[in-house]
């Protein structure tokens, strides 16, 4: 008899351990798993310093995969607007230079869902929206990316913002012919706020 009762408290105490094992399992288990990712940052407002009237001097390279020699200057306003409270803007070139005058405009959009923002740009010669840049902000510093021809290849366009501050900022458009490899800068832009 006492032999059956010693088996039994230990059938007990091992289905108590046992019990008590699967009772920690899902604590040791959430202890090993990857702690949740830190969510996306809000950059609904990441252009807002671009809202205002500004001064630009443009600067075109017009072959970036030729030897850079044929240039192109112009000089002008860049007005740029807020829409849907700041998750949308309008921009308004207009600019002077050797060929006469020129007009183009940015319409921004930035998605909540994939915390980016979108960049379509169309000039007052062709009249259509080109296909948009896509990407975000990190560090202060912004890039968007678009897939392009240039005289009949396929190439990556990348948009910088950069050298951000109250009064000034900068603008570059770089492509690459080898999928981001490299990168022929071919556009910049040197903005200063009017009146400043």
């Amino acid at each position: 008899m006492n032999w059956v009762n010693a088996n039994r408290r230990r059938s007990w105490a091992m289905l108590l351990l046992a019990l008590g094992c699967l009772a920690l399992a899902p604590a040791v288990a959430r202890a090993d798993q990857p702690a949740a990712p830190t969510p996306a940052r809000d950059g609904a407002h990441d252009f807002d310093f671009d809202f205002g009237v500004w001064r630009t001097h443009i600067h075109r390279i017009l072959n970036p995969f030729g030897d850079g020699g044929q240039t192109l200057d112009l000089d002008g306003t860049v007005t740029v607007r807020k829409v849907w409270g700041g998750r949308a803007s309008l921009e308004e070139i207009e600019a002077d230079g050797p060929r006469g005058h020129w007009e183009g405009l940015n319409l921004f959009l930035y998605n909540p869902a994939a915390h980016q923002w979108s960049q379509s740009f169309a000039n007052n010669k062709a009249g259509a929206l080109s296909t948009p840049f896509v990407g975000s902000f990190q560090d202060g510093r912004a890039e968007l990316f678009s897939p392009d021809t240039l005289d009949g290849r396929a190439v990556l366009v990348r948009a910088v913002w950069s050298n951000i501050e109250p009064n000034s900022h900068d603008y570059a458009e770089s492509y690459s012919d080898d999928g981001g490899a490299t990168w022929r800068l071919s556009f910049t832009a040197h903005l200063t706020r009017a009146g400043s």
